[in-house]
């Protein structure tokens, strides 16, 4: 999935010569902290929240109280790993999508990016999920991909974490099965420290209703 295909029609751009009382009100509307700003369509530059509600007058227009924008965005076939860096790095809730020549295609939200995330990181699917500690040297996807098969199951998806001051990460893979007793019998096996596993049974509460239900609300 690429930036273009995250675009949402539900946040629209404001102008230069918007005032800041309205970004305000748009803001609010939409459930964002975040617009961006074009003049003669042209992609200029993201307002925050923040920026407005430190000016002083906020009936004035954007490009009287602002003489420059922070301008974060990413390109129209940016991988959607580089969307969630951007929007994790500037610490933002909407992040404008440019075309090669620079031109402003639209924008996407942190509502959008948290559903496609859950469904390429299978977080709605059922399956179980367990913490690997393991040396950085001796790391081997391939490795623990063979314990969870040779057990008739799947990874549906894994990501890493690197510890801090130390050569050791995590690696927390989600499994098709919710039954994990004898995979994490196998990685014992093999000697991986297991750190956690969490693995739902009929008691559980429905995580994907869960999950819906925030989404839901998110959007609301």
């Amino acid at each position: 999935m690429i930036a273009i295909d995250l675009i949402t029609e539900d946040i629209p751009p404001l102008t230069h010569l918007d005032t800041g009382e309205k970004a305000l009100r748009w803001m609010d509307e939409f459930r964002v902290s975040h617009l961006p700003v074009l003049k003669n369509g042209n992609f200029v530059g993201l307002l925050s929240e923040s920026d407005v509600l430190d000016k002083m007058d906020e009936k004035q227009t954007l490009d009287v109280l602002f003489e420059h924008l922070p301008r974060p965005f990413v390109w129209a076939t940016d991988h959607l790993y580089e969307v969630v860096a951007k929007m994790g790095e500037y610490s933002i809730t909407v992040l404008p999508v440019l075309d090669k020549d620079e031109k402003y295609l639209g924008s996407t939200c942190i509502h959008e990016l948290i559903q496609a995330v859950s469904n390429i990181g299978g977080i709605k699917d059922p399956g179980g999920i367990i913490v690997l500690e393991v040396d950085k040297v001796n790391y081997s996807l391939a490795q623990i991909s063979q314990i969870v098969e040779s057990n008739n199951a799947k990874i549906l998806s894994s990501y890493v974490y690197n510890l801090k001051d130390s050569n050791q990460i995590e690696v927390t893979i989600k499994i098709n099965e919710t039954d994990l007793e004898r995979i994490i019998r196998t990685f014992l096996r093999y000697e991986y420290v297991i750190k956690a596993s969490y693995q739902r049974t009929d008691s559980d509460d429905d995580l994907k209703d869960r999950f819906d239900a925030l989404m839901k609300f998110m959007k609301f």
